[in-house]
């Protein structure tokens, strides 16, 4: 399951700068996670001052 950014993104940036496989990049007002790159690793949601990274249900 990949992981998704929700609305409580500042874009910081940080998640995309840790992220191990570039799979976020900065969307319109927020970060976005691609699905097809994701790894599921968790490390965006750990990194993230807001939390703003989950796991998609």
């Amino acid at each position: 399951m990949a992981y998704k950014i929700s609305d409580d993104c500042v874009a910081c940036g940080a998640c995309a700068e840790e992220c191990p496989v570039q799979a976020i990049t900065e969307g319109d007002g927020k970060y976005e996670i691609d699905p097809e790159k994701c790894i599921d690793c968790g490390t965006c949601a750990d990194t993230c001052p807001v939390g703003a990274p989950k796991a998609d249900a």
